[in-house]
């Protein structure tokens, strides 16, 4: 009888920005200040990738790259690129093709995949079919989004909360139960009128118009996503650990989506996790969308232990939200 193969995290990379944008700098910017930004969102400062012509991909090959470094592995021995974005390069060809040509990736194929803020777990769930199915071995899932180009700096409830960062991490397969055991996904399109970017798409495509209006930047109805973001992404961890007969006691780590404070709070207290079990750098980075949850393994990895469980959590934009189990596969070195 054949073994079952799992998909395992052998390996995590990521790139941040170096240009710092604190809140002291925002306060110039915009009507606010320090405390209201610290005491509603948790954030403190963001990293913006600087530069013309800079896009995800500048941030997802060299994360990308750390992580083959790390593992020992050449990039043509990727099988498959999963980019997880909302702010690709272009429409088309996807970021994940570029990445791949900037690291000489030349024996993988790629896609974009676009859930907003959960798509880096959507991607760890769509990448361990890929490993689970045998056909695949190694399998890179890179969460990179350049929120600065969709942030309207003069929207004091939007320009505080995001960032720019890229982290990628490597699934391949085992056979000792380590890597991705579960996962509980799920959307809800009803949350589009909330949060969503108007213009850019086929629907409004670009036009002096639209840029006049200032379309082609987040737009967000705070209060209604906060309300939506706390119950789904705190009852889906909960609904996750029951369907696993777990309980907090069993939980090393809740690696949260970095979107507030609060609702990471509530996601802990709702698992029954003490705060020192919970992945928190909202904030040094803000929200980096699709980059948050990588980010902080990409942190906390010499902290994580073989055999830990770990929660994976996030909600997003459109709506999407979710939750994943992870045992993890290596102690670092």
């Amino acid at each position: 009888m054949s073994q079952k193969i799992t998909a395992a995290i052998t390996a995590v990379g990521a790139y941040l920005p170096e240009y710092i944008l604190t809140n002291a700098e925002l306060e110039t910017m915009v009507e606010t200040n320090d405390e209201w930004i610290k005491s509603r969102t948790g954030v403190e400062e963001r990293r913006i990738l600087k530069g013309e012509g800079k896009g995800v991909s500048d941030m997802g090959a060299p994360a990308v790259l750390e992580l083959c470094k790390k593992r020992g592995i050449d990039p043509s021995e990727i099988d498959v690129i999963i980019c997880c974005t909302v702010t690709a390069d272009m429409l088309f060809p996807a970021s994940a093709n570029i990445i791949a040509n900037k690291i000489g990736a030349v024996n993988c194929f790629g896609f974009d995949l676009g859930a907003a803020c959960s798509g880096f777990l959507f991607g760890v769930t769509t990448g361990a079919a890929f490993i689970e199915s045998g056909r695949y071995k190694k399998v890179v899932v890179v969460g990179t989004d350049k929120m600065s180009a969709i942030t309207d700096y003069s929207d004091r409830t939007t320009c505080v909360l995001f960032g720019d960062a890229a982290a990628a991490i490597l699934l391949e397969p085992n056979f000792e139960g380590y890597g991705v055991l579960d996962s509980l996904l799920k959307t809800d399109g009803s949350g589009e009128p909330y949060l969503h970017m108007k213009a850019g798409g086929s629907r409004k495509p670009a036009s002096v118009e639209t840029v006049m209006a200032k379309e082609h930047y987040i737009y967000q109805e705070g209060p209604q996503v906060f309300k939506f973001a706390v119950k789904g992404m705190a009852d889906i961890s909960y609904e996750l650990l029951q369907r696993n007969k777990l309980t907090g006691d069993d939980i090393a780590w809740l690696v949260p989506h970095q979107a507030n404070k609060r609702i990471i709070d509530a996601t802990a207290n709702r698992m029954g996790l003490s705060i020192d079990k919970v992945m928190l750098n909202i904030q040094r980075y803000g929200n980096t969308t699709s980059a948050t949850i990588p980010l902080c393994l990409w942190e906390w990895e010499n902290k994580l232990k073989k055999g830990d469980n770990i929660v994976l959590a996030a909600f997003g934009g459109g709506f999407t939200w979710g939750a994943t189990l992870v045992k993890w596969a290596y102690d670092s070195k």
